[in-house]
């Protein structure tokens, strides 16, 4: 995928967008990618730094959805607010609309900020859904099936199978997904299957940014 727009030739060499599905294991991803020295910008962390206690933004997520998304120490209280979008196509995408553009704002001012001939790998767990898929030189795609998404969506956050199918359908299917993918990394075996995959992956990221200054426009 070619990014739009010039890029700063003293910014970074190869911009990537990292997604998958709920619990596919994007961060695991991100985390070997990080040890070889990619730059991450993860979009759900800055998704909850935008709606921080105090900041003007979590006035609006409150006058949207009321009073019951608050803690009570006035700062957000996540799973009521999850309760309420999840259930509700058309209050996710209220809740969407006002948290992506501050959210993509934030990212490319890190993006802007990273050094020179850097990695910068986004992880943005509704790339897909958001369309955009043309704002990067590689789309990786973090796969796992189905039955492994629940398994480690009711160990990691306790959700039970209904739940869990919910958070699932709220995204883009699989299919959908991997049609989007430069590079498809699959995530349903052991760490070191994981590891190997990453180590290729970067391997592939490298050789782009040696001949990013010859005009190439894509990892290949």
């Amino acid at each position: 995928m070619s990014q739009t727009g010039p890029r700063n030739s003293g910014g970074p060499s190869v911009v990537v967008g990292l997604t998958g599905g709920i619990a596919s294991g994007k961060s695991s991803v991100a985390t070997l990618l990080a040890a070889r020295g990619a730059v991450i910008i993860d979009a759900d962390v800055l998704a909850r730094d935008v709606v921080a206690k105090g900041a003007p933004l979590l006035d609006e997520v409150a006058d949207r959805f009321g009073p019951s998304v608050l803690a009570a120490d006035r700062s957000l209280d996540r799973a009521a607010l999850g309760r309420v979008v999840f259930a509700d196509p058309a209050a996710r995408q209220d809740l969407e609309a006002l948290i992506h553009p501050a959210v993509r704002r934030r990212a490319a001012e890190l993006q802007s900020a990273a050094p020179a001939g850097a990695v910068v790998v986004h992880i943005i767990p509704l790339l897909v859904e958001t369309g955009q898929s043309d704002r990067f030189d590689l789309v990786v795609v973090v796969d796992a099936d189905e039955a492994t998404q629940l398994a480690r969506i009711r160990t990691r956050d306790g959700l039970d199978e209904s739940a869990g199918h919910a958070r699932i359908a709220a995204q883009a299917t699989r299919d959908h997904r991997l049609a989007t993918a430069d590079v498809v990394i699959d995530n349903s075996g052991t760490p070191a299957d994981l590891e190997r995959q990453v180590s290729r992956l970067w391997q592939r990221l490298m050789s782009f940014a040696r001949d990013s200054a010859t005009g190439a426009e894509k990892p290949s």
